[in-house]
């Protein structure tokens, strides 16, 4: 890795950026590349929870030790216009853009991701599968296998490896649905990924309502890092969408095959991840690191207490 580091420096020391060639001009293709081999990483990842045994060679254990601060169940998002979209500057994907307004009804969006104890309440009551990885103690608790490490689910810790099917029942089940993605990001905004658990190295999730000193403009916590979260809404183009560099990157994927997840999670690297950032995968998945956030109308009453 380290040779292959230095012959990459080298080759990028005789780089001229081009701002007359959208590849080259501020240096686009090269962060491409870059992102796209971060985003590698994370897939790597998903396997490694398969294996029998894995020793990291480095675990950070702070976002386990977040300190978790109390909150109202769901925080309410003004409606009105909202701008949705990465902005015209700086590194984003094709899909991302152009920015644009949209028009939202006011919405409540849960403050916190769906916790391990928030669906065992709901497995409890539908007995459904169990999330990738989990199985019975044989004492009727539930554990937790992954990397070849038996663990107890943590109830505080956000649920994660769902499908969107899953995700879309345990929301229904609980009043509630899976916000669209604009809701999503309009929940989002001011959402800071230097306080969030990113970067790989806890190997696990915080707690559910840690890192409320950062929320998002809509007091909402952790809609960046811990668990990639389900939208309710199809992988389509934004109006004006222009692909680039090449239609097979996102063009080809558009459509009512692939479900968007939104605000990445404990595997996904930091500098890849923003509030525009859009993710997609089939809905049948559950080995990505995907977990829940609901929302709700303004005007519905209040769901039931999981």
């Amino acid at each position: 890795m380290d040779q292959v580091r230095e012959r990459t420096l080298e080759v990028l020391d005789e780089i001229e950026f081009d701002a007359e060639d959208r590849l080259l001009a501020d240096g686009f293709v090269y962060e491409m590349l870059l992102a796209h081999e971060h985003q590698h990483n994370e897939t790597m990842l998903q396997l490694l929870q398969m294996i029998e045994a894995y020793e990291p060679v480095e675990v950070d254990g702070s976002p386990a030790a977040e300190p978790v601060a109390d909150g109202p169940e769901m925080v309410r998002v003004e409606g009105g216009a909202h701008e949705i979209g990465s902005p015209a500057e700086g590194f984003a994907y094709d899909n991302e853009r152009p920015r644009h307004r949209v028009e939202l009804a006011p919405f409540l969006i849960d403050r916190t991701p769906v916790t391990n104890g928030a669906y065992i309440a709901y497995l409890d009551d539908t007995s459904t599968e169990p999330p990738m990885y989990w199985e019975r103690d044989g004492e009727g608790g539930w554990v937790r296998t992954a990397m070849g490490t038996t663990e107890d689910v943590d109830p505080r810790l956000p649920v994660i490896h769902v499908s969107w099917h899953e995700a879309d029942a345990f929301a229904r089940w609980a009043g509630k649905r899976l916000p669209t993605e604009a809701e999503w990001e309009a929940a989002a905004a001011g959402a800071s990924a230097n306080r969030a658990n990113l970067d790989q190295l806890s190997f696990g999730c915080a707690p559910a309502g840690a890192y409320a000193d950062s929320p998002s403009s809509s007091g909402a916590v952790q809609m960046l890092g811990d668990v990639w979260e389900w939208t309710s809404s199809d992988f389509t183009a934004y109006p004006g969408f222009q692909a680039f560099p090449y239609p097979e990157y996102s063009e080809v994927f558009f459509g009512d095959t692939y479900k968007v997840l939104r605000g990445g999670a404990w595997a996904t690297r930091r500098d890849v991840i923003r509030t525009g950032f859009r993710n997609w995968d089939l809905p049948e998945r559950r080995q990505i690191f995907s977990g829940i956030r609901c929302a709700r109308d303004e005007s519905e009453a209040p769901p039931k207490s999981p």
